[in-house]
C-alpha cells in the first residue's frame, strides 16, 4: 500500500543476543503488504518468536499481494502474505505456489475494508455504480470481486463498471480530485480517509463474498516445501503463535505496527483491528474461489485443497 521499503526488519537485530546463537538460525526473507493482517508477523519480528522457533526473518513491506507472489515464485522470498486472489490466480496459470500459514480473517461485523465515495456522492446503489470508474488495487482483485457482486445484488449491472488500478494509498486523492467515483481502501488508509471527513463507506466488497472467510494467507512454492518442510512447519508455528498472542492483545501492537506502515498510532486506535486465522480451513477459502470463478477472475472452480500445503490437508 505504501512504497516498497525502507520498512524492512530483521528478527536477528530486534531480538536479544542471549536467545539462541546467529550463526543456528535459518534465514528467511519474507513480504506481504502492510495491512493490518501482517501484524502477527510484524509482531513476531519484533519480540523474537520467530527466533525463538529458529528462524532470522528479514519482512519487507511490499505494495500489492501480485508483486509479493512474484517475489515468492521467483525466489526472492521464501514465504509471502498476499490476498487471496493473487494466490489463486497464481494456481489458474499453473504458477506453483500453496498456503502454509493462514492470514487475515474478514469478519462481516469488523469490516476493515471498504469501497468509498466523497461524502458529497449521489451514488447509493448498485444501480448507482452502473457506468463509473471505480478504482481498486489491481484488476480481478477482491475488491473488484466484491463490488461487482455488490452491485448485481443491489440492483446494478457490474458488466458496465469501468475498473481502474489504482495504489490504496492514492484512492483518497483521486476522490478528492474527481478522477474516479468511488475507491478501493482498507485500514489503516480506510481510517485515515474517513479522519478527514471528505469521504463515506459505500459498500463493504468482502460481506458480498461471505460473511466470514480467510482474505490474506502466507504462501511459497511448492518445490520450497517440498525441500524444506521442517522450516516451513518452524515459521507456520511461530506465526500462529504470534496471532494468537496478536488476537487477544491489540493494544500492545499498536506502536509496532505504526512504525512498520508509518501510519499514527491514533489511526490503529481508532479503527477495527484484524483476527489473525489460527488454522487454514478450506471452509474459509471456498467462498471467495466460488465468487472468483462466477465472476472469471479465474477459470473454473476448484477445491480449496488444491491451494494448501499437503501437510495441512
Amino acid at each position: 500500500m505504501r512504497r516498497r521499503t525502507a520498512l524492512a526488519l530483521t528478527a536477528a537485530a530486534l531480538a536479544s543476543p542471549s536467545v539462541g546463537s546467529a550463526q543456528t538460525l535459518i534465514p528467511l526473507h519474507i513480504a506481504g503488504v502492510p495491512e493490518d493482517s501482517i501484524t502477527p508477523a510484524v509482531w513476531a519480528v519484533q519480540n523474537g518468536i520467530f527466533r525463538k522457533h529458529g528462524l532470522d526473518v528479514q519482512l519487507e513491506a511490499q505494495h500489492s499481494g501480485s508483486a509479493v507472489t512474484a517475489g515468492v515464485a521467483g525466489g526472492s522470498y521464501q514465504f509471502g502474505k498476499s490476498s487471496m486472489i493473487s494466490m489463486l490466480v497464481a494456481h489458474a496459470h499453473n504458477i506453483p505456489v500453496v498456503i502454509v500459514a493462514p492470514g487475515g480473517l474478514y469478519e462481516a461485523s469488523d469490516a476493515n475494508e471498504a469501497i468509498i465515495v466523497r461524502t458529497d456522492s449521489p451514488i447509493r446503489t448498485g444501480a448507482d455504480l452502473n457506468g463509473k470508474v471505480v478504482a481498486c488495487s489491481a484488476i480481478n482483485d477482491l475488491y473488484m470481486i466484491g463490488t461487482r457482486a455488490w452491485a448485481d445484488a443491489h440492483g446494478g449491472d457490474s458488466s458496465t463498471i469501468k475498473f481502474l488500478e489504482l495504489p490504496i494509498s492514492a484512492v483518497a486523492a483521486a476522490l478528492d480530485t474527481g478522477r474516479i467515483d468511488a475507491g478501493a481502501t482498507i485500514d489503516p488508509d480506510l481510517q485515515q480517509a474517513l479522519n478527514t471527513g471528505k469521504v463515506r463507506v459505500l459498500l463493504d466488497p468482502n460481506g458480498a463474498i461471505a460473511p466470514r472467510f480467510m482474505y490474506t494467507g502466507w504462501m511459497a512454492t511448492t518445490d520450497y516445501v517440498r525441500a524444506n518442510a521442517t522450516t516451513v512447519a518452524k515459521f507456520r508455528d511461530a506465526l500462529i503463535e504470534s496471532a494468537r498472542y496478536v488476537n487477544g492483545h491489540f493494544p500492545q501492537t499498536v506502536e509496532v505496527m505504526s512504525k512498520f506502515t508509518d501510519v499514527p498510532a491514533a489511526v490503529f486506535n481508532s479503527m477495527p483491528r484484524v483476527l489473525g486465522a489460527l488454522s487454514v480451513d478450506p471452509k474459509l477459502l471456498q467462498p471467495l474461489i466460488d465468487t472468483c470463478a462466477k465472476y472469471k477472475a479465474i477459470p473454473a472452480s476448484f477445491d480449496a485443497r488444491e491451494l494448501i500445503d499437503p501437510a495441512l490437508r
